[in-house]
């Protein structure tokens, strides 16, 4: 079955002449005064498309044209379209001379060429023959043009002759069409926000019922259709319950590749509530694991993306193939894959060697040319996994400064928190921080309270202080407006607060701006979830806490996980006297010293690299300013101590470095 090209005028006597049809207005009435149907379109054969309590449009001369229809519930819907009927060309459904395989290859290459409507129209105009799904093609290439949101950039493209002759002939011949050509232009109709009122869609719509109900349609097919149906009548929608009953009678172990990631992409798109589906899920999981290795870079951004939305955290083989496979494709995503990639990895907490190996190779040739939000997810993605890359990190530091201008506040901060969360400072720091200066400078109204919080916050912790903005941080309109925003005043920012007043008192000593008044403040950084400070590593503390009763002789003689006034959290702490004598840790008189133990697991400490988390660099900065003697017991070295007299000879040099007494 093919479309045929022809030219009206020369060939009007071999086709029946269509007659006059009226224009539909909303709540209008007809020229004798009887109510016009809002829901329906008048068809060739004058007739009322809705089934039940409509009355016939009435005729009048003209044409039919655009019109604004009322939002419905389940469709958004911006415009819908008069249907062809005296245009100055047509396309003709042939049985006769259906296009080659070559011929809709060669089109459908030329199709995705055109970068304006105008283009497609023109193609269109100049092709003979073409098959109804090149023609459904067509109307897929014009929606990817002019969609913008829910509504298209310019509604008068429907108006246009080349489309007003295609879907009418596709209105006409609703019949004739293949299963796969139907589905596809139901599918691109609903892409153009036409009506799902006018004759076209109902003609489509109910031709795709009977199919459906013969049961033969394919799982691309019956996925494509799926799509069609959520996007006007959402997931409630019964003819998705009989599609989804059909897919899953099928074996997802029989499924090829693009039918796996069609019902990933279907599914996806809101059918799954509540659970439902989870032996289907699980199932296709597990076939997912078995060809990962023969997908392509869109197929490892869609499925990862679908697993994300559908919060698929059972799926985790599955999403450590996937990673494996993005390694292959580092260089080949395009910047919107590599940023669902990205983003699914930090949602899942996954992340592998050979692919931040992969990123380090390509990431410093398209920090300078990618999308502003792709060289973010990069950096975020770092940041959030706590890899320190001085590759990385320094490429982007070095587009930062000539690329912020064009950034988001929001991509501005997140990068900036990225270098915060590992404790880095690029070569370049200086010009780095001067950029975003200038840009707090200029856009300091256009920050969201929390995002401009989370961005003076992470300067901080990389020792760079932004007095002349915490003066407004601190004032009780910018409180306001964070008490405003999304969830309140919660404890992190309370305590992201608190740490920057703090800060601001130990560490910039001629701060003379507003407080930040008591309410506001937190007695403590250490909570559960997201936390100023990382809880110690229970093994690791219990193996220097045997160290330390064997070389301090009791236990009586150090506190253990003591809240301090200024809101830290010791692991350890240790008092001496003036002599320099260790003092029970319930004394609280004449204590000369205090000495602070940060027994410092792997999780304090970036993945890759022996450095402190930015958080933890600026815990230990803060207790030397309060006066605290700050002694680090960092993993990688307390974990060579095999013996016990090398534990506690170890704390000895670590601890009393001036002194031979191994026993009090």
């Amino acid at each position: 079955m093919a479309l045929k090209l022809i030219k009206r005028f020369p060939l009007l006597g071999r086709y029946p002449p269509v007659g006059p049809v009226c224009p539909t207005r909303l709540l209008s009435t007809s020229g004798v005064g009887q109510p016009v149907c809002v829901a329906c379109l008048c068809t060739s054969a004058s007739g009322c498309i809705r089934r039940q309590g409509c009355k016939k449009l009435q005729q009048e001369c003209g044409r039919r044209s655009l019109t604004t229809i009322v939002r419905e519930p389940s469709f958004v819907a911006s415009s819908s379209v008069g249907l062809h009927r005296d245009s100055g060309l047509r396309f003709r459904l042939t049985q006769l001379h259906r296009p080659t395989s070559l011929e809709e290859q060669a089109f459908q290459q030329r199709l995705g060429s055109c970068s304006t409507s105008r283009q497609v129209f023109t193609l269109l105009r100049s092709v003979e023959i073409m098959s109804d799904t090149m023609a459904a093609a067509a109307l897929h290439r014009v929606a990817d043009l002019e969609q913008a949101g829910n509504a298209l950039k310019d509604p008068a493209v429907l108006e246009k002759d080349t489309i007003r002759a295609l879907c009418f002939q596709l209105e006409q011949d609703s019949r004739r069409l293949t299963d796969a050509g139907l589905v596809s232009a139901l599918l691109a109709c609903t892409r153009l926000f036409l009506d799902p009122w006018s004759t076209l869609m109902v003609r489509l719509v109910s031709e795709s019922q009977e199919r459906l109900d013969r049961g033969q349609m394919t799982v691309g097919q019956l996925c494509m259709l799926g799509h069609a149906m959520l996007a006007m009548e959402g997931p409630n929608c019964v003819m998705l319950e009989q599609l989804m009953e059909q897919i899953q009678k099928q074996e997802p172990a029989q499924w090829n590749l693009a039918e796996l990631t069609a019902v990933y992409r279907f599914l996806q798109g809101g059918v799954v509530q509540d659970g439902k589906y989870r032996d289907l899920l699980n199932a296709m999981h597990t076939h997912a694991v078995t060809v990962t290795s023969r997908m392509d870079p869109a197929a490892v951004s869609g499925l990862l993306s679908a697993l994300v939305v559908l919060n698929q955290t059972q799926a985790m083989p599955l999403v450590i193939n996937l990673c494996k496979q993005a390694v292959r494709h580092v260089p080949h995503f395009t910047d919107e894959e590599l940023t669902v990639v990205l983003g699914a990895l930090m949602h899942f907490g996954h992340s592998d060697r050979y692919f931040v190996e992969a990123m380090e190779r390509y990431v410093p040739t398209m920090t300078f040319t990618s999308h502003p939000e792709t060289v973010t997810k990069v950096i975020q993605f770092f940041g959030r996994r706590n890899i320190l890359s001085p590759t990385v990190f320094d490429a982007v530091a070095e587009s930062f400064v000539y690329r912020a201008d064009d950034y988001s506040t929001s991509q501005v901060a997140r990068q900036i928190m990225a270098l915060g969360k590992v404790g880095y400072l690029p070569p370049n720091a200086g010009e780095v921080f001067r950029k975003v200066e200038s840009i707090l400078h200029s856009r300091f109204s256009h920050f969201q309270p929390r995002t401009l919080l989370n961005l003076l916050h992470s300067c901080t912790l990389v020792e760079r202080f932004p007095i002349n903005f915490v003066s407004k941080v601190f004032s009780s309109y910018f409180l306001q407006q964070l008490q405003e925003q999304g969830t309140g005043m919660d404890r992190i920012v309370l305590a992201q607060l608190t740490q920057l007043y703090m800060t601001l008192k130990l560490e910039c000593p001629f701060y003379e701006g507003p407080r930040l008044l008591p309410k506001y403040r937190v007695k403590s950084f250490l909570m559960s979830g997201r936390s100023l400070e990382t809880p110690v590593d229970p093994h690791l503390y219990n193996s220097v806490k045997n160290g330390l009763v064997d070389l301090l002789g009791a236990r009586s003689y150090f506190g253990s996980k003591v809240l301090t006034p200024y809101c830290y959290t010791l692991d350890v702490e240790i008092k001496l006297d003036e002599k320099g004598y260790v003092l029970p840790a319930s004394h609280n008189d004449d204590i000369y010293k205090r000495i602070a133990l940060c027994i410092d697991g792997q999780k304090r400490f970036t993945t890759n690299k022996r450095q402190l988390l930015g958080k933890e660099a600026i815990k230990q900065r803060h207790l030397r300013l309060l006066g605290y003697e700050v002694v680090q017991i960092p993993f990688y070295e307390f974990e060579k101590l095999q013996k016990r007299t090398s534990v506690v000879e170890y704390l000895h040099q670590k601890i009393f470095p001036h002194t031979f007494r191994l026993s009090w």
